[in-house]
């Protein structure tokens, strides 16, 4: 089993890159020379996907981090005198709701090839990498700390032998971090650091909470001693997040004030001593929390670079200020490094992606080819092939197939459905061509493909943005949950503060739940159309954990009707409270167990341990397993609920929720990061067996939960914020890696202790859909085009040895027991030919059984074997690396019963194959039956032709131009075209096919006749 990589490629949110400096000097080459600057590399980092690298100036990347156990990318650097040092700073510091953490600062010596854990693994959060432009042993690391609560380590770091050892430099205290870095360009003994108090309350709210404490700082020895900037034109005022950028004696600092209108760009030119306010444009500072980055050129100092929603470029130092990039809608840009040799050279990072310029920002290389998108939800619709659905955070929503038509998933196969980044999708369960797309806040849209309209249905037609969230009539969040009823396709669920309903294509909606979140005020309101309660007002006083429930911050975060019993729905709060209607909403019960989780003996722990997923059982009505995250309140332990009573009691089962600790590498290995829950899911077919998505994968229980493994298999890690069991396949959305399906869940649900006792064992296979692999008929998409992969197209089968075999073979026989196919582990693969018209890489490894022990997949594609024939064509339906068929191929199996026979050491196992024809088509069996008796005439007589060449010492006489060989051997290449015309659809043969046939036969009967 292998999960296989979707798409869509469109760029995620990234917050640092950096290129190789254009010379190098300072390296030497194994022959003793110096090693020239690579101009076309490139590395990112993602904030949920890893490193990723580029050798060819962003035209493909590659991810080079995916071996290690963390996927949260804060900052990286490359050493300006050695190319192949990098250090790594991982947890994102842009602290956003959605926001993933790390686990310390890792360190390539080999350009990405190789990582060491080189230590801080509380730090969570981290700003900046910084190193000495003429040491890379000397490296500073600007540690935010916990997002969610006090911690020691935080501040700033430096190491002075590589990493081997640590010393904190910078400290205020446990709630205030380091954000920002810069050398003086001109002596790297002067370092200029920010500090920055902030953090995320557990209560949903846009922007953190951000408190005095923050400041500028600057060290003249190197790092040892600090001494904070103050006054002398810099406000006096509370500091928010600041930025920082150096040019020979000029230094900026763009900065954010928590009050007052002081904030803007201000300019030093004597490397601090005095500052003056250049610039108040709000463009530039605007959200400094999430953007807060400014670059100078190294060159000139009167050039510099703000990221923002745009990104901004001053000629005049930072008096006035143009965007250079930035588009409708905002791109959200957050760091920009240039090339310190070679302005013109620079790389972006933004919230669409990572991209390049070699011309100082007039062209720029694509995002579009960056599988690192970051989904909050997954849903799937009810056709063949079925589509994936998820809203991407910062790029809206998208839909793409399960599997193309044209061999592999690009950008031909995925749309918008209308939306926003954030949010829910539900297609409508009667028809594929209508999709429910949420969006942040409560925006909802009803979005039709016919027509491409996206009608606004939002429970609240008018909402401000600015109305805090405990005035509103309704309260939602980022993403709030719509789902439809498992029994009713036309009754759609919604969550605020109440639970909604509508029955008419969102056209109306009802309340048909109290205040489900421990809203002091609103316990009980009265039921009917949305904004029935007015809004609440809550005292000026503090709000703290302890109160901001009862203060109405709270919302429904998750929505289970009961697959089993129409009157049962579940509901889930942010604030650690579970509820059930058995009556389909008339009266609920609040099912909360008594104690959720506790972290202080003072805390009764239900208060916003955000219950993030409610599955109801497909089995029971009183089954339901609850994913529970406590991150917010700094508790990033895994922890699943489940209930067999309606709630009465509850079980808490997670036991084997955590990273492998043998994934982990380096000689300093870090303790295995925490994996909280964001979803669990029951598989619809076999009962007990659970899919639980967490911040550090997917994990799989075969007990009712009662136990869990990792199924990670290829998967690299990232988080997964959703998953759904698709009939056979498992679909998941990662948060920065994007859609990933595992096909055929077959050895999943039929694992039994039997299985490990078995010498050998044969797993029951799942019906096979008759799809073709490759239908298009344009020319194929170049090997660097990216593209998602596709299902296996044919039937696979599954199998387990106990021990190795010498020799298994499987052989597929129709329902009259002849003989179809056999294939064996003896089997000599054949060499791609070597005369064709293109590189061998566009041939994929033919299929091969495996004889060693464990558990093995091989695919058949459904085909007879081919006919023997003198050449092979190889058509412009190709797919790079996925294979370029050679025709003719042998006629595609009729739908109906075989058998499946396994022989192992002369065991033999047995199991019945359905295969199914694709239900897109419209064609009768009869007719099907046509086009098959007629390839099989055709494949037999290309045997006879055959034979009689080998017979008569003429196969290796035939040029290699048809035209010129003799009559038999034209009769055989006719007839392999002639196969190829037949095969060309799931249709009767044409009466031209027919009559070639017949013309073909006759020509061969004469040709068998001549000595």
């Amino acid at each position: 089993m292998r999960w296989r990589m979707i798409g869509p490629f469109r760029g995620g949110r990234s917050l640092t890159a950096a290129g190789v400096r254009t010379p190098q000097q300072a390296k030497i080459g194994p022959a003793g020379d110096p090693v020239r600057g690579q101009r076309d590399v490139y590395y990112f980092g993602a904030v949920g996907g890893g490193v990723w690298k580029t050798s060819n100036g962003g035209r493909t990347w590659q991810p080079i981090f995916d071996a290690q156990p963390i996927a949260s990318i804060g900052s990286l650097a490359v050493a300006p005198s050695d190319p192949d040092i990098i250090y790594v700073g991982t947890g994102e510091a842009s602290i956003r709701s959605d926001i993933s953490f790390g686990n310390g600062v890792y360190k390539s010596a080999d350009a990405g090839q190789t990582w060491t854990h080189i230590g801080l693994e509380d730090t969570r959060h981290i700003g900046r990498v910084l190193i000495d432009p003429k040491d890379p042993n000397i490296v500073f690391v600007a540690a935010l700390g916990h997002a969610y609560g006090p911690n020691a380590e935080r501040g700033v770091f430096r190491s002075s032998d590589g990493g081997r050892s640590w010393q904190k430099v910078l400290y205020k205290d446990e709630n205030t971090g380091a954000i920002d870095l810069a050398f003086d360009p001109e002596n790297s003994k002067i370092i200029y650091a920010t500090l920055w108090n902030a953090h995320r309350p557990p209560w949903s709210t846009y922007a953190p909470i951000q408190n005095a404490g923050g400041g500028l700082y600057k060290s003249t020895d190197g790092g040892t001693t600090w001494t904070q900037i103050k006054g002398n034109g810099l406000p006096e005022a509370d500091w928010g997040r600041a930025g920082i950028a150096t040019s020979r004696a000029v230094v900026y600092v763009l900065l954010d004030v928590l009050k007052g209108a002081e904030g803007g760009l201000y300019r030093s030119d004597d490397r601090g001593s005095s500052w003056r306010r250049v610039s108040d444009d709000k463009r530039i500072f605007g959200r400094q929390w999430y953007f807060g980055e400014i670059t100078a050129d190294p060159n000139n100092p009167n050039i510099v670079y703000a990221p923002n929603v745009a990104l901004y470029k001053s000629s005049d130092g930072g008096k006035t200020f143009a965007a250079l990039k930035g588009a409708p809608g905002g791109d959200d840009y957050h760091f920009l490094w240039l090339d310190p040799d070679d302005a013109a050279r620079m790389i972006v990072a933004s919230d669409q992606g990572t991209i390049v310029s070699v011309d100082g920002g007039k062209t720029w290389t694509s995002w579009f080819n960056q599988p690192t998108a970051q989904f909050y939800h997954v849903a799937t619709d009810n056709q063949f092939p079925y589509y994936v659905y998820g809203a991407q955070q910062d790029s809206g929503t998208v839909a793409t197939t399960s599997r193309s038509d044209y061999g592999s998933i690009t950008y031909r196969d995925w749309y918008s459905v209308g939306g926003g980044e954030a949010g829910y999708i539900a297609p409508d369960p009667a028809d594929p061509n209508t999709v429910y797309a949420g969006d942040t806040y409560g925006r909802l849209y009803r979005w039709d493909k016919i027509t491409g309209q996206s009608q606004d249905i939002s429970p609240t037609a008018v909402e401000e943005w600015t109305t805090p969230i405990t005035a509103k009539k309704l309260r939602f969040t980022w993403t709030s949950p719509v789902v439809f009823s498992p029994h009713d396709p036309k009754t759609l669920y919604m969550g605020a503060q109440y639970v909604l309903r509508s029955t008419d294509r969102g056209n109306s909606w009802l309340v048909i739940s109290p205040d489900l979140t421990g809203c002091a005020t609103n316990e009980e309101p009265g039921r009917g159309r949305p904004g029935y309660t007015p809004g609440y007002t809550p005292p000026a006083d503090t709000v703290t954990t302890e109160n901001a429930a009862a203060r109405c911050y709270g919302v429904v975060y998750t929505i289970a009707p009961s697959p089993v019993d129409a009157n049962v729905i579940w509901a889930g709060t942010d604030t650690g409270r579970i509820w059930l209607t058995r009556d389909g909403g008339k009266t609920w019960q609040n099912i909360s167990p008594t104690m959720m989780y506790r972290t202080d003996p003072s805390d009764d722990g239900r208060d916003w341990s955000k219950v993030s997923m409610i599955e109801a059982s497909h089995f029971d009505a009183g089954t339901a397993y609850v994913g529970v995250d406590r991150h917010r309140r700094d508790d990033y332990g895994p922890h699943i609920l489940r209930t067999h009573d309606f709630g009465k009691s509850w079980a808490h089962v997670a036991m084997g929720i955590r990273f492998p600790i043998d994934h982990i590498g380096g000689p300093r290995n870090p303790a295995p990061p925490p994996a909280f829950v964001h979803a669990v899911r029951e598989d619809p077919q076999r009962k007990g067996l659970l899919y639980a998505g967490t911040e550090m994968g997917v994990y799989v229980s075969f007990n009712d939960g009662e136990e869990w493994s990792p199924l990670r298999l290829n998967l690299p890690v990232a988080p997964v914020h959703d998953l759904v069991v698709h009939e056979d396949d498992l679909v998941i959305a990662t948060h920065g890696r994007s859609f990933w399906i595992l096909d055929d869940l077959t050895p999943l649900r039929q694992m039994s202790p039997k299985l490990a006792k078995s010498a050998a064992y044969l797993f029951a296979p799942q019906t096979a859909i008759r799809v073709r692999s490759d239908v298009s008929r344009d020319t194929p998409l170049p090997a660097d085009e990216p593209a998602g992969q596709n299902p296996p197209a044919g039937a696979i089968f599954d199998y387990y040895l106990g021990a190795p075999a010498k020799e298994i073979a499987l052989e597929i026989l129709d329902s009259s027991g002849k003989l179809v196919r056999r294939f064996s582990s003896a089997d000599k693969p054949v060499p791609p030919e070597s005369n064709v018209a293109f590189s061998s890489d566009w041939f994929a490894p033919p299929p091969k059984l495996q004889p060693t022990a464990g558990e093995h997949r091989f695919v058949w594609d459904l085909r007879y074997p081919d006919p023997p024939s003198l050449r092979k064509n190889y058509d412009i339906s190709a797919v790079y690396a996925v294979g370029a068929a050679g025709l003719p191929r042998g006629p595609l199996v009729l739908p109906g019963k075989y058998q499946i026979r396994m022989t192992a050491d002369g065991a033999t196992l047995i199991q019945p194959l359905m295969v199914k024809l694709d239900p897109r088509l419209k064609v009768s069996a009869a007719d099907l039956q046509k086009q098959f008796d007629l390839e099989m005439q055709i494949s037999a007589a290309m045997q006879q032709a055959y034979t009689a060449l080998e017979q008569r010492g003429q196969l290796a006489k035939q040029p290699q131009t048809p035209g010129e060989a003799n009559p038999l051997a034209r009769t055989l290449n006719n007839l392999a075209t002639l196969l190829e015309v037949v095969d060309t659809a799931d249709a009767a043969p044409t009466q031209q096919a027919q009559e070639a046939w017949q013309e073909l036969r006759e020509k061969l009967d004469q040709e068998l006749q001549r000595k």
